[in-house]
Formats: structure tokens, sequence, C-alpha cells
């Protein structure tokens, strides 16, 4: 009789290609900060340097199962994010147009992109929809980018508050 543990240890384990086969992926992306030209854009640009985690913008990518599909970018931002005043009022506080965006990629960012999950039925569609829904009056803090992409996430894979999950493993 064979014991149970070498047994275990035999057994395979599935890749990332076999445990997401038939899904679409989600990953999370951050990127700098959009701000006025000047010094506002070099301190935006060096606190995303540093790895100042709130002050990344963040957007939700989706690889669809076909392997010909390009990934596509969701995300919520200031209609205008290089307009001094506007981001002036944003960082006041103050609620701002905003605009929700979905832009197709040649391919996955290599760098703060992080694959999240799968999505449970069609990303592209789901997306759509969350989007179509999203009110786009951008308040910093209470409604912008980081709210966006944990809600967007949550529809896509079931997943709550992912920007938390992801601030404890890039701080680590």
């Amino acid at each position: 009789m064979t014991p149970l543990f070498s047994t275990l240890r035999t057994l395979p384990c599935p890749t990332l290609r076999q445990r997401t086969e038939g899904r679409d992926e989600v990953y999370v992306a951050a990127v700098p900060l959009t701000a006025p030209r000047g010094p506002a854009q070099v301190l935006v640009s060096a606190a995303y340097s540093l790895g100042v985690w709130n002050l990344q913008h963040f957007m939700v990518i989706i690889k669809p199962r076909s392997l010909q599909n390009q990934p596509f970018v969701y995300d919520f931002q200031p209609r205008d994010p290089e307009n001094f005043y506007e981001g002036f009022a944003a960082l006041s506080g103050k609620q701002v147009p905003g605009v929700v965006l979905k832009r197709s990629l040649k391919r996955l960012p290599k760098i703060r992109c992080w694959f999240v999950g799968v999505s449970v039925h069609n990303g592209i569609e789901v997306a759509n929809k969350f989007s179509e829904g999203w009110s786009t009056e951008l308040v910093v803090g209470k409604h912008d980018c980081r709210h966006y992409t944990n809600g967007l996430v949550k529809n896509l894979t079931g997943e709550r508050d992912v920007l938390a999950r992801l601030s404890s493993t890039f701080t680590s």
C-alpha cells in the first residue's frame, strides 16, 4: 500500500495557464498620477519612483481568454488631469468632473502590474456594464480611481478591497 503523502507529492500542480483557461485574466496596474507640468509633475513623479502607494493612479486590465485578443485597460480619472485648477480642487477634496476610460494595450505592463484573479463571467461585458453605471463625479479619497478599481475587481472576481491586499504585499 502506498502512503498517502507520497501520492500527494507526485500529483501535478496546475499552472497559471491551466487555472485560468477559458476565463478572462484580471490585473491591477499602477502608474504615476498625472499632474500639471512643472513642480507638481516633478513631485508626483518622484513620489511614484519612491513607491508611495497612495500617490499612484490605479486601473484594471482585462486580458480576454482568447490569446489573440489584446488586453483592455479600464480606469477612472479627472476629465482634464493636467488642468491646474481642477487638480487643486481635487486635492482640496472638492468634486471635479471625471471620466471612465477604456483603451486597448499591445501587451501587459512589465512593472507595477499584478495578476488578481479571473473573471467569473465575460470580463469585458462585466467591465462595460460596471463602467456605464459608475458616477463620473470624482472626489479624491471618496470616489476616485481606487474606489473604481476595487469596485470593478469585486464585480469581475468577487474579491473585495483588492488594493488593501496589494498594498500589504507592495510595502512588505
